[in-house]
């Protein structure tokens, strides 16, 4: 089947089909093709009963493009990605989302943030090998021709984002007229801050590691139904009534409390009017744009075992940072989705507190956290380290749907001679095992891994660009990860940090 387009005509797609039954999707053409389409026409032929629609995941008609006129049409690695694709962590946050996002947002019109907030980082390089740490921009702002959207499942720290702006319009990346922030969104103001270094204070010996930026007293407001939104910044009588209320729960609470009411008033009078410019209605622009045609990307922050309603609660983000959470953070309906990527590491790291079955100590892993600089971009707290859990990476995948993995930082694990991987979980009382996640995170700290073996590889990976490359056992591994997934692929795979670095499997 073929697909021709003229800058200048309406697109027309002729379909034959000798089975009425048959579902029929279009493909998204390269980037620079879409934005010059006319409204899509389809002209259904020999078809006696129109098909239920449906969206791109279930595509079974590979389309061609073809420029006319000699138009050029760029294809490469990712071209074949759906017009809305998600990007989410699938195991205890850290694994690198941030570089494929950065790769994809080079061909895609919008990059969203959906959730969390600024207890997020994201590292990401440009062309020339610059780092940028990002916690609360999208990090799609490195292509001048991305607008970043920053949506109302997001708790915005205001003084925060514009320290971020500020950063990068010093290494020369504009934001103006570039980012624009939910007039939904939840203010995360410095008293939530307070708060939440009180609240861990509070908590003693069972703290559970936040990184102290006010996230979960944030949404804790918000559930409340006392928090401040974007839109209320713009509102004088609303918003002293609802911060005098926030400030009096907080005292009320933790009598050390010394947050001053009327200095952040002040403080936030002048921020609403600095971040006006950026602040619009992103649920009828997001919507608006799909209907265009135009490219969606969506950032997840966090991942899936730090859910709230999934994760090793109460060891947890604030906030859903699995499909159900992009959903609801950005006001997209879920059958504009076609692909969601799952991120996972090879191995895998979490930060603060909670259980962690597959966790590794000693010389070993100080040694993959030195090779793989582990540390929290945004707190800079060493990350622990261990094993690929598949129980919890397969519980994130049956939760999400993933259409594909990136597995990241395979090329930390070169130079080891044995790998394992955690494929069960084993109560020692009883010698049952399980493959399934348990939901008490106390009983979950009692279970003992059961590991494969795998031989590892001595290689340096880090130059390699093409799958055939890669060392015997190292595409063993993948392939071995590939079938514990029930054959969900491993499409995209990290061999190092900067934008270059990633093999795509054919």
């Amino acid at each position: 089947m073929e697909l021709t387009r003229s800058a200048l005509a309406p697109c027309v797609l002729n379909v034959r089909a000798k089975d009425a039954r048959a579902h029929f999707s279009v493909a998204h053409a390269p980037p620079t093709a879409m934005r010059s389409l006319a409204p899509l026409r389809l002209n259904v032929k020999s078809v006696r009963r129109v098909a239920p629609a449906v969206t791109s995941r279930k595509l079974s008609v590979t389309t061609k493009c073809v420029a006319a006129a000699g138009a050029k049409v760029d294809t490469d690695q990712y071209t074949g990605l759906s017009q809305v694709v998600a990007v989410l962590g699938s195991q205890w946050g850290d694994e690198g989302k941030g570089k494929l996002v950065d790769i994809i947002a080079q061909r895609y019109d919008i990059v969203a943030r959906c959730q969390g907030g600024a207890n997020a980082g994201h590292t990401i390089y440009d062309d020339t090998g610059k780092k940028f740490a990002l916690h609360q921009v999208p990090s799609g702002i490195l292509n001048p021709k991305c607008k970043c959207v920053i949506g109302h499942g997001v708790v915005a720290y205001l003084p925060g984002l514009f320290e971020e702006i500020e950063m990068l319009s010093a290494a020369g990346v504009s934001c103006d007229g570039r980012i624009m922030l939910s007039d939904r969104a939840h203010v995360l103001l410095d008293m939530h801050r307070e708060v939440d270094g009180l609240r861990e204070e509070a908590l003693a010996g069972k703290k559970i590691g936040t990184t102290k930026r006010g996230i979960g007293p944030a949404y804790a407001t918000k559930a409340q139904r006392s928090g401040v939104r974007v839109c209320d910044l713009y509102n004088e009588t609303a918003l002293r009534e609802r911060m005098t209320t926030l400030f009096s729960d907080a005292k009320a609470q933790y009598p050390n409390f010394t947050g001053d009411l009327e200095a952040e008033l002040v403080r936030y009078k002048e921020l609403a009017e600095r971040v006006k410019p950026f602040v619009g209605d992103t649920i009828e622009y997001l919507n608006k744009s799909y209907a265009e045609g135009k490219l969606i990307l969506v950032e997840g922050a966090n991942a899936t075992m730090l859910d709230i309603n999934f994760g090793t609660y109460p060891y947890v983000t604030s906030s859903s940072p699995s499909i159900g959470g992009v959903i609801a953070g950005l006001g997209l309906s879920h059958n504009k989705f076609g692909d969601v990527i799952g991120v996972a590491k090879a191995y895998t790291t979490r930060v603060g507190a909670g259980p962690y079955p597959t966790e590794l100590f000693g010389d070993f892993a100080e040694e993959v956290r030195a090779k793989g600089y582990e540390y929290g971009t945004t707190t800079g707290r060493p990350r622990r380290i261990g094993w690929l859990d598949m129980v919890a990476l397969n519980y994130a995948v049956q939760i999400s749907g993933y259409s594909a993995i990136n597995l990241t930082k395979l090329d930390v694990l070169s130079g080891v001679k044995e790998l394992k991987i955690g494929v069960a979980y084993k109560d020692p009382a009883t010698g049952l095992t399980t493959t399934t996640m348990p939901a008490d995170a106390d009983y979950l700290e009692t279970l003992e891994v059961v590991y494969e073996t795998m031989p590892g590889w001595e290689e340096d990976i880090s130059k390699v660009r093409t799958y055939a490359d890669l060392p015997l056992t190292a595409r063993q591994y993948i392939e071995r990860c590939e079938e514990l997934m029930g054959g969900l692929p491993c499409k995209y795979i990290g061999v190092g940090p900067g934008r270059d670095a990633m093999v795509v499997k054919p």
